[in-house]
């Protein structure tokens, strides 16, 4: 089995894929990650995730490389990472009552064959009406400010949500781990 390398710096798709048992180093892609002009969010998210792959592949040339971006949209418009508590209470106030969908693209790099395996995933959270006061105890209890969407579903954030819809809800905490064991197996490793 080729070594696996997760393209991230991100704790939270580390500590997902450790749910799949599987070896990995992990080390922080260095990109660009503007939107190009007219690109829409489906394609900025699986662009992103095979960029970052393929800016791995001199420091790890015989590895599969996973790649893995995300955003949230609500009402077409891209939430970015809030970053400051009003920000995050903004986001929320925003959400609330309505329905956000997070985008995540997903790529599968085999760097010593050069094959890329990319997809894009949906999940949308639909919120409850939220006050306030339960959006300022919610950020003080997890301040998610480094989370797109300014909540964390594998925490406190689930009782932000009436409902979710999608077919992988580790989507939504940023690697599809579902879509990723396909692509995994498409390129000879199996799990468990």
């Amino acid at each position: 089995m080729p070594p696996l390398v997760l393209a991230s710096s991100s704790p939270y798709r580390r500590e997902l894929l450790t749910r799949l048992r599987l070896p990995f180093a992990w080390c922080a892609p260095e990109i660009n990650e503007t939107a190009r002009p007219d690109e829409d969010a489906r394609a900025l998210v699986r662009r992103l995730a095979e960029e970052k792959a393929r800016a791995l592949t001199s420091k790890y040339p015989q590895h599969l490389i996973i790649g893995s971006d995300q955003v949230a949209l609500l009402d077409g418009q891209i939430l970015g990472k809030p970053e400051t508590h009003e920000r995050a209470h903004a986001q929320l106030l925003a959400a609330s009552g309505n329905s956000v969908t997070f985008l995540t693209g997903l790529a599968l790099l085999d760097s010593q064959s050069n094959h890329c395996q990319t997809d894009c995933i949906t999940f949308t959270v639909h919120f409850r009406q939220l006050s306030d006061a339960q959006i300022t105890r919610y950020l003080e209890a997890e301040q998610p400010y480094d989370c797109a969407g300014s909540f964390k579903a594998e925490g406190l954030g689930v009782s932000l949500f009436r409902s979710t819809e999608g077919t992988d809800a580790t989507s939504l905490i940023g690697l599809p781990l579902i879509r990723l064991v396909d692509m995994l197996h498409a390129s000879g490793i199996d799990i468990p």
